[in-house]
């Protein structure tokens, strides 16, 4: 294939890309916001059409107390190669209704603004823009290319995880369209998360007839917040944070209860594992006969920057080199996102 040309057809649909991004970006779409997801699926669902995918939607069963979330899209397209590839894209963000109407679409320079352009409107529409170039230019040295489109990457794929380790099963690469970093570079390798909320139970007693009866949840829980921070940097690249805490009810009365939320990050199964369980066993030993107990939810494993990865990262670099991009460099980061699931 001859790269000029290719990055040439790449170029000549630049304006149709932006014309993509900016239908996109104007819908609102936040992983509690299903109908504005499902309208990106639409979106998404055509363009595979158009493509020649197949195209399977799934719709989210809500269980009892969960949020309704949008579908899911698991589309496939088969060739006469021999390679199995995975790409996976989602079609959530964190913004709530109303921010693509107060923060709409436009481009200043050479940058497009506006609520989710880059995580991850614009990879979803670089993944269907680059199969629709190659395909234009005949090519289909592959055996099956799957592309997912998931409703709930923000909130942890809670939904969509367990069909995307399905459709990763037996891939021989799996590329996730995620934006790069600030730098340019792609990401090779990604911290391992999870967290959730901690409840402190105590006693509640007045805090000026009978203090002596009460015992403190809010200075349990500061004991033990001190406890879960000093644990930033017993294992290298491990950060754990305590992002939110509320209790208690009024000054005169000693407080029974707060709930808080952590956060845990590891760069390697090994340290991501160690300071979880040093996290339960903190919470297992919460002091001054008040109780604690974890609710661990959405947790990510790690991608680890591994060999197989790094030889994906030299077949971009190469490629960058080959159609004029030039330096590609690869990086990691400490967010998760669905390559967790596949890695």
């Amino acid at each position: 294939m001859d790269s000029a040309n290719l990055l040439r057809a790449v170029q000549s649909g630049y304006d149709r890309y932006l014309e993509d991004l900016r239908a996109l970006v104007s819908l609102d779409c936040g992983s509690f916001t299903p109908s504005g997801v499902n309208r990106v699926a639409d979106v998404c669902a055509d363009r595979l059409s158009e493509l020649k995918f197949s195209v399977r939607r799934i719709p989210h069963v809500q269980a009892l107390g969960e949020a309704e979330l949008g579908d899911c899209l698991v589309a496939t397209l088969t060739g006469s190669g021999r390679a199995r590839i995975l790409l996976i894209g989602h079609m959530d963000t964190v913004f709530a209704p109303g921010t693509a109407a107060a923060r709409p679409f436009r481009i200043e320079g050479t940058r497009a603004f506006g609520p989710g352009v880059c995580d991850m409107k614009g990879g979803l529409l670089a993944g269907f823009h680059a199969i629709e170039v190659l395909r234009e230019s005949g090519w289909d040295d592959f055996a099956e290319i799957a592309f997912v489109c998931n409703p709930d990457e923000e909130i942890g794929s809670v939904f969509s995880g367990p069909i995307i380790r399905e459709a990763a099963e037996g891939r021989d690469a799996s590329l996730v369209l995620e934006c790069a970093r600030e730098s340019g570079a792609i990401v090779s390798a990604r911290k391992g998360v999870s967290g959730g909320p901690i409840e402190v139970v105590g006693r509640s007693a007045h805090a000026g007839v009978e203090p002596e009866r009460g015992r403190s949840a809010i200075l349990a829980a500061a004991r033990l917040v001190e406890a879960l921070h000093a644990l930033n940097g017993r294992w290298p690249g491990v950060t754990v944070n305590v992002g939110t805490i509320e209790g208690g009810t009024r000054p005169n009365v000693v407080p029974d209860r707060v709930r808080m939320e952590i956060d845990v990050r590891g760069p390697d199964a090994t340290a991501f594992d160690a300071a979880t369980a040093e996290i339960d066993a903190l919470v297992g030993a919460v002091t001054l006969d008040c109780s604690a107990a974890i609710r661990w939810f959405g947790e990510h494993r790690p991608m680890e920057r591994t060999e197989a990865a790094a030889r994906l990262v030299a077949l971009a670099q190469e490629a960058a080199v080959e159609v004029g991009i030039g330096d590609l460099p690869a990086a990691a980061t400490g967010g998760a996102s669905g390559a967790n699931t596949t890695a």
